[in-house]
């Protein structure tokens, strides 16, 4: 354990416990982005259609990511994405009662801070809040000071989540992930903490979950990517919630547009 750090952040909110199953609202390439086609009303309306059938399936939030906008800018998202995102994400909770969630790829932690401001979204993920990773976009290095000043200032009631070890991404600073949940934890000021697998669709390493849990036994610890209807119930034994997209596609596919029986069929699992 680090003896070293300050002392602990404070207890999260009590409603990030309730947050079990947590899905994803991939969207299309954003104005801004390389590969931007589709109008924004046709944006807007797969965000919402998708948000209202999720939370109809009992799905308990969430999380509304520029998915599409690949190749990712590392840090800093252009203005255009930035408005777009808030559109889309203002109409998806007006449309919705459950908490939503808004990332913005590649690490624009502060860009998902002013949209989240700006429409009431509930918490926001940042991929790199703590530390230094190489990633496909670069070295990326997270701003914790710099993020939870400026929530303090103009959205202090939305909650930041966190991942460790993030996928597609190699751990400089600190490799040994409890220690990495510890830092993000206590130093760093994250809410809750997610732990993926090696990319978008991989398993967790149960290992390394239930790694992190003991190292932040007060925090909670969500599964961000490779959940399925057949592990979903393995995962919940150990972690305090899952977020999943790709599995609920179509075809499996985590571009394509949700398939009903799957959903269906994970709720099942979960439940």
């Amino acid at each position: 354990m680090n003896n070293n750090k300050p002392a602990k952040n404070p207890k999260p909110p009590a409603t990030l416990s309730r947050l079990r199953l947590i899905a994803m609202v991939h969207l299309p390439a954003l104005p801004g982005s390389a590969r931007a086609v589709l109008p924004m009303q046709k944006i807007i309306d797969r965000a919402v259609r998708e948000a209202k059938q999720l939370e109809g399936a009992g799905f308990d939030a969430v999380i509304v990511e520029n998915f599409g906008d690949a190749p990712f800018h590392a840090e800093c998202v252009p203005r255009e994405s930035v408005a777009a995102m808030s559109v889309v994400v203002d109409h998806v909770v007006r449309a919705v009662k459950i908490p939503v969630g808004v990332n913005m790829l590649r690490n624009d932690g502060l860009s998902g801070l002013a949209v989240a401001c700006a429409t009431g979204a509930a918490f926001i993920r940042v991929n790199v809040l703590s530390g230094v990773y190489a990633t496909d976009q670069g070295f990326i290095t997270g701003h914790p000071a710099e993020l939870l000043a400026r929530r303090a200032a103009v959205a202090p009631n939305v909650f930041i989540a966190s991942d460790v070890h993030v996928k597609h991404a190699q751990p400089i600073s600190q490799p040994d992930i409890a220690l990495a949940a510890e830092e993000t934890a206590h130093r760093a000021g994250a809410d809750a903490l997610i732990v993926s697998g090696v990319a978008t669709g991989s398993p967790a390493d149960m290992n390394l979950v239930k790694k992190v849990a003991n190292a932040v036994p007060d925090f909670p610890v969500w599964i961000g990517s490779g959940v399925t209807a057949a592990t979903v119930g393995d995962y919940v034994k150990i972690a305090s919630g899952v977020i999943v997209g790709t599995s609920l596609k179509k075809g499996g596919q985590t571009t394509a547009e949700l398939d009903a029986k799957r959903v269906r069929e994970f709720i099942r699992a979960a439940k």
